[in-house]
């Protein structure tokens, strides 16, 4: 067993609620986990060791939702919006199609390039939806892509009603066929509860034949107007309610009564310009919040949690520490994870140390490079 001592940290921020920083800090590494962290002056002998030279340390990126298999481009869709046009979703018809006319080698080349991009940038951990098939066959395959990138794999056949199909025929392929041939494939199920894309009565119903076939609920709930979103995954026990931007008082006493996690998607709200998310209201609620990049080609082709970190500051009245906590500890949360998006003895050994002396310089420098070094299960990458 080959041990490293990370150390010079200037400030480690771990995640661990009962110790959230360490400043003058060391960790030891062992075996792809954390083996110690604590004061450097204390740190244990080790086989190797790699100088922080005074950086701060944070856990890496846990980015729980994302849609990365797909093919296609939607710059003339963001070109319109940029001029005025209001965003609706029903682009992301344009991606199916292309989707549905990409070979295998496509999808899954360019699906890697966005999760060597994300990891490039601190993200250690990423979630994938299906969701741009919307046939068998290719909500199949759009799922077994994902399954060689990430353990995080999402069913979204319920992303919206394909063309030339009723939504009554739709649902009963996505709970019937659909579910059956992506299952062996995906951890969760997601639907996308809103108005023009599958109402209350469909969303319980898609959720319930996906857990009943043994897969975790999670849902697109309230992005585009208030609805029954929330409320049903709070119900149903999802371990996320993603977009979370139109928000009655039932559904924050919703969230904060239960164990799920409200996922804000910053950067939609930044490429449609959209009202972003209250998260100050949820966080003073009580509610366990995250951030993630929502990272698609229409509505947030974004890969950087460092510019979600920036926005929920600049924009959502995130604290830098609220921030950075939602795009670590929250994600893994968000993802029922105890293993990542914190640091601690036993946790996976998944770091970034930044170029600055402290997390805050993620919102204080936005779009700055700021990632030095990458550690992902224990190894540096090059």
């Amino acid at each position: 067993m080959t041990t490293t001592l990370i150390d010079g940290i200037g400030l480690l921020y771990t995640g661990d609620p009962a110790r959230e920083e360490i400043r003058d800090a060391a960790l030891v590494l062992a075996d792809g986990l954390v083996a110690w962290l604590g004061p450097a002056g204390r740190a244990p002998a080790a086989d190797r060791r790699i100088a922080a030279g005074g950086r701060c340390v944070i856990p890496g990126f846990v980015d729980s939702h994302a849609h990365l298999v797909f093919a296609g481009d939607r710059t003339a869709e963001f070109e319109a919006r940029m001029a005025g046009q209001a965003y609706t979703g029903g682009g992301i018809r344009t991606t199916v199609a292309a989707t549905r006319r990409a070979g295998d080698a496509e999808l899954a080349t360019r699906a890697a390039a966005l999760v060597a991009e994300m990891l490039a940038q601190g993200t250690t951990t990423v979630e994938i939806k299906s969701g741009y098939g919307l046939s068998v066959e290719d909500e199949r395959r759009s799922l077994e892509i994902a399954t060689g990138l990430t353990d995080e794999t999402t069913y979204l056949g319920a992303h919206l009603v394909p063309e030339g199909v009723t939504a009554d025929d739709y649902v009963r392929l996505v709970t019937g066929e659909m579910l059956a041939a992506c299952a062996p494939y995906a951890k969760w199920v997601d639907v996308f509860c809103e108005r023009g894309a599958f109402d209350g009565d469909q969303t319980r119903e898609i959720l319930r034949a996906g857990i009943k076939a043994g897969l975790q609920a999670r849902v697109h709930a309230n992005q585009l107007t208030e609805g029954p979103g929330v409320r049903i995954a709070c119900e149903l026990g999802a371990a996320s309610a993603d977009h979370c931007t139109h928000l009655s008082a039932a559904d924050v006493d919703a969230l904060a009564s239960s164990g799920t996690v409200a996922t804000l998607l910053p950067g939609a709200e930044f490429s449609t310009r959209s009202p972003y998310p209250d998260a100050r209201r949820l966080i003073d609620a009580g509610v366990t919040v995250a951030l993630a990049t929502d990272c698609n080609p229409g509505s947030s082709f974004t890969s950087s949690m460092s510019f979600c970190v920036a926005l929920a500051v600049r924009e959502m009245r995130m604290t830098p520490l609220e921030a950075i906590r939602a795009a670590t500890y929250g994600g893994a949360r968000a993802l029922r994870r105890a293993d990542v998006g914190w640091l601690g003895p036993g946790t996976r050994a998944d770091l970034v140390v930044l170029d600055a002396p402290s997390y805050t310089h993620l919102a204080y420098r936005p779009g700055v490079p700021l990632v030095h070094q990458v550690v992902q299960g224990g190894l540096l990458l090059e």
